[in-house]
């Protein structure tokens, strides 16, 4: 399926590595210009460095010093951007009874301020050519929030609402919003950790052996497995293609069927 990305710039936050890296080269596989990036200073050069359609900037996006950067650094290197992919943002260990006014805080300026900053930085070019594509990375946690980390899943489900009020603000302008909200991603650092409560809990060491204990005993879902990062990948790339054009104010689930209502 020709996605039609061609000619179309995309920038995707927090692409030096994980599901971001995986994203980001799926569009630039599927034809586009990508701007890979990372909070630290060259950090995102090496993945964009592996392709010959790609290049890097750098700023930490959850403070407005680093999201001008972050601005001024695409507009030197390609102009105007066609496609923003929010995937970056992050978790903090966290419980009702412990998470201070700073830990609150620091979730929404990492998950939701960020991309917040970014969605202005971009949209007005993005109206002047009547097309445009802004993606955000969610959570299933925001349909179904667990007791602990309230301040994460707080923040992912305010980015979920603060993208169904901009698809309002964006109407008739040929810009899409939209949510993506995986489950379990299989990446590094989701592995490592299960690899250590597998060897803890006497699961064993193969890997098709440790999901099905993950699925058993807190991830059931009817595919009986955890997501691969490509999976979420050549979802995020289809929304941002033509042919996704009236997918539109919309959070999609990624997750096996984990979450199970209509």
């Amino acid at each position: 399926m020709d996605l039609n990305l061609n000619n179309k710039v995309a920038l995707v936050t927090g692409s030096n590595r994980g599901t971001g890296e995986c994203i980001a080269a799926t569009l630039a596989n599927e034809g586009a210009k990508v701007v890979f990036h990372s909070n630290e200073e060259g950090a995102a050069q090496l993945a964009a460095d592996k392709l010959p359609n790609a290049c890097a900037v750098w700023g930490d996006i959850s403070s407005d010093g680093g999201c001008a950067q972050v601005l001024m650094q695409t507009k030197a290197l390609v102009g105007e951007v066609d496609i923003l992919v929010n995937n970056y943002g992050t978790a903090s260990a966290g419980k009702w009874a412990i998470s201070t006014s700073h830990d609150w805080l620091d979730m929404y300026q990492k998950n939701v301020l960020s991309a917040a900053r970014l969605i202005q930085g971009l949209v007005p070019a993005m109206k002047a050519k009547g097309w445009g594509r802004i993606v955000q990375l969610g959570t299933i946690g925001s349909h179904q929030p667990n007791s602990i980390m309230p301040h994460y899943y707080a923040a992912k489900g305010a980015l979920a609402t603060m993208s169904v009020s901009l698809t309002k603000e964006l109407s008739h302008t040929g810009i899409t919003v939209n949510t993506i909200s995986p489950g379990y991603i299989r990446t590094a650092e989701l592995e490592a950790g299960f690899r250590r409560r597998a060897e803890k809990k006497g699961w064993g060491e193969n890997w098709d052996d440790i999901v099905k204990q993950i699925v058993a005993s807190e991830y059931p879902n009817p595919c009986g497995r955890i997501a691969e990062r490509q999976e979420v990948a050549d979802l995020v790339a289809f929304i941002c293609s033509e042919r996704a054009g009236f997918i539109n104010g919309q959070n999609i689930r990624i997750d096996g069927g984990a979450v199970c209502y209509v």
